[in-house]
Formats: C-alpha cells, structure tokens, sequence
C-alpha cells in the first residue's frame, strides 16, 4: 500500500502533499496526467486547451454520476510542473511537481485549502486513491480497489 499524504500548515492555510516515486522517466508519468487516454482511466476526462490560462470542462470518471466543472490551467511547464483549479475559486487549485533523476522521477502532489486550519480526512483519502489510480496507471498494473474497499481499508490510516 502506497504512503498516506502529509499535512502541514502555511501561511495560505492547510497544505495536503503526497509523494510518488517510479522508476520510470518524468515524460511517461506526464504522459499519465496529461494524455486524454491515460488521464480517463485514473482520474476523468478534459475537454480544453492544455496551455496556461486555458479553460475546459473536467468530467471525473470514477465518480458516480459526475457532471462537468469549469477546471482552468493555471501553470503547464512540460515534464516537470502543472497547475489546475477548478470548482469555486481556488476550492481545488492542486500542483503537481515532477522531478527526474537518473531515470526515476517523483511526482509532488500538492492542495492548499485557503483559510482552512486542516485537511478534510474525506479530500485526504479521494487524493490517496486517485495517485493510487495514477501510480497503476503509470505502472502498467491492475487498478487499486474499488472506492468502498479502499476506504475500509486506508481510512484508519487517516484517522478516519
């Protein structure tokens, strides 16, 4: 089982982080967050420009009956950074921070929940099962369990 994500606190508000290592180069987890194909199977579809400022609409493929919401690119440096918000301002702006040494990259997930003193168990566990959704899909594995069986088993993790 993957590592649970961090809390911490910054001036912002409370900070959720997790961190992904794979023995793979940083274009094949970008390939994973940023191809239509690959997004879809862990994590849902965006029908939009993928440049700075571009906006589309983000559909969420694992959640029963999810409709499309407005998400807004906000930084793209390819390979190594992007940047989403979506929802009410800033409710979900999340960071994602690729690294690459010698062939294996990290992936730094990041959520500042702005003016918030902590991290929502729920939003803590949604992200752990999504990155583990990412991690099969970067991996070429079997996708991690069902939402209702990975609560059961990582929610006491949380404290949850």
């Amino acid at each position: 089982m993957t590592e649970p994500g961090t809390t911490d606190s910054t001036p912002a508000g409370a900070r959720l982080q997790f961190t992904r290592h794979w023995d793979v180069p940083a274009a094949e987890v970008w390939a994973a967050l940023t191809a239509s194909d690959r997004l879809a199977r862990w994590f849902g579809t965006y029908d939009g420009p993928r440049e700075p400022g571009g906006t589309g609409l983000l559909t969420m493929t694992a959640e029963d009956g999810a409709t499309g919401e407005p998400l807004t690119v906000v930084e793209c440096a390819e390979g190594r950074r992007l940047s989403v918000a979506w929802g009410a301002p800033d409710h979900w702006a999340v960071d994602l921070d690729l690294a690459e040494v010698g062939g294996a990259t990290t992936l730094v997930f990041s959520q500042v929940f702005r003016g918030a003193a902590d991290v929502p168990d729920d939003v803590a566990l949604g992200w752990h099962w999504y990155l583990d959704r990412l991690d099969a899909e970067v991996r070429g594995t079997a996708a991690p369990p069902a939402w209702e069986e990975f609560l059961a088993r990582t929610a006491p993790r949380y404290g949850a």
